[in-house]
């Protein structure tokens, strides 16, 4: 196996392949190192290599985006991001640009080695502290994209559909929504209904849709001169 180590510091490049040559056993051999994104993607071309072991932090182009210019090469290289520290927004960005894994810098050899190997036979490798943070970021990235697409929803529908729903979900009976929106009842209950039918929801979905959309600014202020 062919391994290629980016790092902007020589001094983790040189350890990184005294660790792999002396516990490899063989198995891996380091073809080139690269103090950056752009001799790391001339080398990946020339060497292709099975495997990066890519820094985060480098001058210019970082570890982020030398890994989708590697992952758009032609048999591109698996990669391995190589680090010391995980910032709380690294792990998700990393795997959306491509990586299969962490390697810490602290990280026993032999486990190294292993996790290379491992990388190499398409298994993905993150360690303990890789694998939280990708579980917080899902846990978080997920009742936003649900809060999102209830907002987008709710923008879907005309302003006074949309001010009816809102002003309905806090518990405002029709005649209360129209004393609030200066209109009669009979056509708040054509704005709701109406609100209804565009989303294929009930009146109780649609304020458990409100309820989704964690609206901070409710633009519900009477507007006397619509109707």
């Amino acid at each position: 196996m062919l391994v290629s180590i980016v790092d902007n510091d020589p001094m983790i490049c040189q350890t990184m392949q005294v660790i792999i040559d002396d516990y490899s056993q063989g198995q891996v051999r380091v073809v080139s190192t690269s103090l950056n994104a752009d001799d790391a993607v001339a080398h990946a071309r020339q060497e292709k290599p099975n495997l990066i072991l890519m820094d985060l932090s480098m001058p210019g182009c970082d570890g982020i985006e030398a890994t989708k210019r590697l992952r758009r090469l032609t048999n591109p290289p698996h990669v391995l991001i190589l680090t010391s520290l995980s910032p709380s927004d690294t792990v998700e960005k990393a795997v959306e640009a491509g990586a299969e894994g962490f390697i810490s810098k602290t990280d026993p050899p032999k486990e190294i080695i292993s996790r290379i190997i491992k990388a190499c036979k398409d298994e993905p490798q993150f360690n303990a502290v890789s694998t939280r943070q990708l579980i917080h970021s899902l846990s978080y990235s997920r009742p936003m994209t649900r809060r999102n697409q209830a907002r987008a929803m709710l923008d879907s529908l005309s302003e006074r559909e949309r001010q009816a729903t809102i002003l309905a979900s806090e518990g405002m009976t029709n005649a209360e929504i129209g004393r609030t929106m200066y209109i009669s009842e009979r056509t708040v209950k054509a704005h709701l209904s109406a609100a209804c039918d565009s989303l294929d929801m009930s009146r109780v979905q649609l304020a458990r849709l409100v309820e989704r959309a964690d609206l901070e600014d409710r633009e519900t202020g009477p507007d006397p001169q619509a109707t």
